[in-house]
């Protein structure tokens, strides 16, 4: 492989694209109304449009012979390096507007840093991605608060959310060895740098919402390191069956 420490830093940006995605594609034909349904599907297409695009680039990275088909459907479990969140549930609807937000507020400022990478092929993809990114940011946000300040029901329920997925968050801007060796090579983000800046952001929509910050103190992770939770074998059940059943199969 021609840069290790480069496949694993997209890697990890890229598969976190990749689950959410697969997660929301699930929602096509149940989503609350025929305009959120649509959105939702949208912003799934948007997520997995990126997401190829990542894997196109990581594929060149082989010393073998790689496709992006190969980089998103033969690898097991443990090759995945997506953050714990992005593979949770979509419980309610609740959950689902919860996990979107917490993610989109970190890929928002993600992208507008990636922007700046020395590696021309990631900044092309980030200047690319940014309206979609914003995009998913305003109809997220505007869903917490929605749902947040609605009735009494909503109100409970993304609350229930919000508490639920807090302990996801901190995972995000846990440094592995590839981001460490990117961001002194100038081409990765660190993100730890507005670990705050996001706390921020998150917790000044939660309370516009009337929703209350996640009182846990205590954060999950792992994922980054391929440890994932149980629903992640599920997901790569469905997402891998046409081409395991299949293999090498052409539409």
């Amino acid at each position: 492989m021609k840069n290790k420490n480069l496949y694993n830093y997209i890697l990890g940006i890229a598969d976190n694209s990749l689950i959410l995605g697969q997660r929301l594609g699930e929602l096509c034909g149940h989503g609350p109304n025929l305009e959120t349904d649509i959105a939702l599907t949208n912003i799934s297409l948007d997520l997995l449009g990126q997401t190829r695009n990542y894997y196109q680039y990581i594929a060149r990275l082989h010393d073998k012979e790689k496709t992006e088909d190969d980089i998103a459907f033969l690898r097991s479990e443990r090759e995945y390096i997506n953050v714990l969140l992005v593979e949770q549930p979509n419980t309610h609807f609740g959950f689902v507007m919860a996990r979107q937000f917490f993610y989109d507020v970190f890929h928002l400022m993600l992208m507008e840093k990636l922007q700046e990478s020395k590696d021309e092929t990631l900044s092309a993809i980030a200047k690319k991605a940014i309206k979609e990114v914003s995009y998913h940011f305003r109809f997220s946000s505007d869903w917490v608060k929605r749902l947040g300040d609605g009735t009494k029901e909503s109100h409970y329920k993304m609350q229930e959310a919000v508490d639920e997925l807090w302990r996801f968050t901190d995972e995000f801007f846990h440094l592995t060895e590839a981001d460490k060796a990117m961001i002194e090579a100038g081409i990765g983000v660190d993100v730890s740098n507005f670990k705050e800046a996001y706390y921020i952001k998150v917790s000044e929509i939660l309370t516009e919402a009337t929703l209350s910050i996640g009182a846990s103190k205590y954060f999950q992770k792992g994922g980054k390191q391929g440890i994932h939770s149980e629903h992640m074998g599920f997901i790569l059940t469905e997402l891998q069956y046409m081409q395991r059943t299949y293999p090498n199969m052409k539409w």
